[in-house]
């Protein structure tokens, strides 16, 4: 079953100008795991794509950007769907697509309830091998 990523929301400023140190070599990563398909290239101002799912868009930019310190929250309507639709692309068989040492150690989500004002998200994270960091989580009802 897949998972519906219905919004996305960045750390910082941008979920169009997420910063990547090589436009081209993140791209399969969003393709292959994350389900992403590229909308639209460019090479000015700075090298960039356009990436859609489901209705939502995230942009990467070779910007100068660190991108360990940013990344987006994709709201989707399931968080368990979410994962084992990421594990089945490859996950976990990739620990650099995880942002750790061996795949083994990413065999469980590590869900946890986090709130965003008075909403609560059940959540997980993966850190993509250009060092952006998503959370992934689903609105938990009252």
């Amino acid at each position: 079953m897949k998972a519906m990523f219905m919004t996305a929301w960045p750390y910082a400023d941008d979920a169009m100008n997420l910063p990547v140190e090589n436009v081209e070599s993140a791209i399969p990563f969003y393709e292959t795991i994350m389900g992403f398909q590229v909308v639209s290239r460019s090479d000015s101002p700075s090298k960039t794509a356009v990436l859609a799912r489901d209705g939502i868009q995230i942009g990467l930019a070779e910007n100068g950007g660190d991108p360990t310190q940013e990344g987006c929250f994709f709201e989707v309507d399931n968080a368990e769907a979410a994962f084992a639709e990421l594990k089945s692309n490859g996950l976990t068989t990739h620990p650099s697509w995880t942002g750790r040492k061996s795949p083994e150690e990413r065999e469980e989500a590590g869900f946890r309830i986090d709130q965003h004002g008075a909403t609560s998200f059940k959540v997980f994270f993966i850190v993509a091998p250009d060092g952006l960091c998503y959370c992934l989580g689903e609105r938990q009802k009252k």
